[in-house]
């Protein structure tokens, strides 16, 4: 018995529920009759179910902390170190295509995407983009029993509003060229946005779109979807990081890139913006629009010489923050920039969760206090 029980971390009483149960076979010992024996296959197949068991728990915890990806998509991935976007490289593709054009891709749409709109915003930025948002979440038509080609209509109407609550100037023109109007910039710049804005509609299963996928798997409209997943976003340690970096870059600004690396690096902290667990070797779609400008002087400097020193390449929330100081762009361009742009990729995920037709629903672990046994 007390073999048995430290074989399988039970309690004796356990052993009992077993043989009674028929999970365990027990006959007595011929040698000595106030002993019993456990059948060996029992007790190794009894022992191989417990093990499974915690491994299913272990699995269970880390699936939603990082260790294992756990709901199948076509959108996005990461194929050797590269972003692709259905298959097609993202970095390629951010070369030509348009927000238009990547939206058509990634939606599986079958006639061209238009963001048009006429919505005029009398104070644009975040505050209008997410009350804009919450009122139609609050109005909103659940997505059950609708058309695709009805839902991408809406898709596009909600993209189309968010970028003017953003900043955008209404009209028919693509997106790109809209922002840089709303923004009084000319059409070079625009070139700079839409590069931006395509290497940033999709990322694969980032915070922000499981949390998008969770509200479209309980038949949510389309602006709570997004609602859902541009709340996410808003992090600082997702979508917003790139006001990190703003931050960092105020900094440079005033004090000098020499004098900023060396606070960092003689305290140990990190300095954000700078490496990419998922892109070991450099972040390919920051070096893609880092090639197409050039930072003011202070911050070339400074991404340099942060580089060299840490060994880790600038990702895109660098980028990112130096497009918007090199242009002199809005207060939070790079979030309304980000957020417009992965909306597009929200949607994509929340259309694709629908095939799903099952309502997301993880289990909880409790680890707190047991009650008091009755």
């Amino acid at each position: 018995m007390a073999e048995v029980c430290s074989q399988l971390g039970v309690r004796p009483q356990t052993i009992y529920a077993y043989v009674s149960r028929g999970k365990l076979e027990v006959m007595p010992d011929p040698a000595d009759t106030r002993r019993s024996l456990y059948r060996a296959e029992d007790v190794a197949g009894l022992a191989k179910r417990k093990q499974a068991g915690r491994k299913h728990e272990t699995l269970a915890t880390n699936t939603l902390f990082g260790a294992e990806p756990s709901i199948p998509t076509a959108i996005s991935a990461f194929i050797r170190q590269r972003l692709v976007y259905r298959g097609q490289d993202a970095v390629a593709f951010a070369q030509t295509a348009s927000l238009e054009a990547a939206a058509q891709w990634l939606w599986n749409a079958e006639h061209p995407v238009d963001f048009s709109s006429a919505t005029r915003v009398s104070s644009p930025g975040r505050v209008a983009a997410f009350t804009t948002l919450a009122t139609l979440a609050a109005t909103g038509h659940s997505t059950h029993g609708r058309m695709t080609r009805v839902l991408h209509s809406e898709c596009q109407a909600l993209v189309g509003q968010l970028a003017n609550a953003f900043g955008a100037q209404p009209g028919k023109q693509p997106l790109h060229l809209r922002f840089a109007q709303g923004w009084k910039q000319p059409a070079h710049v625009a070139e700079g946005l839409r590069t931006a804005m395509v290497l940033l509609v999709d990322h694969e299963l980032t915070s922000s779109a499981f949390a998008a996928r969770i509200a479209a798997s309980t038949g949510a409209s389309l602006p709570a979807c997004l609602l859902s997943g541009l709340t996410t976003l808003s992090g600082p340690l997702h979508g917003d990081a790139s006001g990190r970096v703003k931050a960092l870059f105020n900094e440079v600004e005033r004090l000098g890139e020499d004098q900023v690396i060396a606070h960092y690096l003689s305290t140990g902290l990190p300095l954000p913006g700078f490496g990419h667990h998922l892109y070991p070797d450099g972040d390919p779609r920051a070096a893609a629009l880092l090639a197409q400008f050039e930072p003011p002087d202070v911050i070339a400097r400074f991404i340099e010489k942060a580089t060299q020193l840490t060994g880790l390449p600038p990702n895109i929330d660098v980028a990112l923050a130096a497009l918007v100081a090199h242009y002199r762009l809005p207060e939070d361009a790079a979030f309304g920039l980000f957020a417009t742009a992965r909306s597009i990729g929200l949607l994509a995920h929340s259309l694709e969760q629908l095939s799903v037709a099952q309502v997301i629903r993880p289990r909880g672990r409790y680890v707190g206090v047991m009650p008091e046994a009755g």
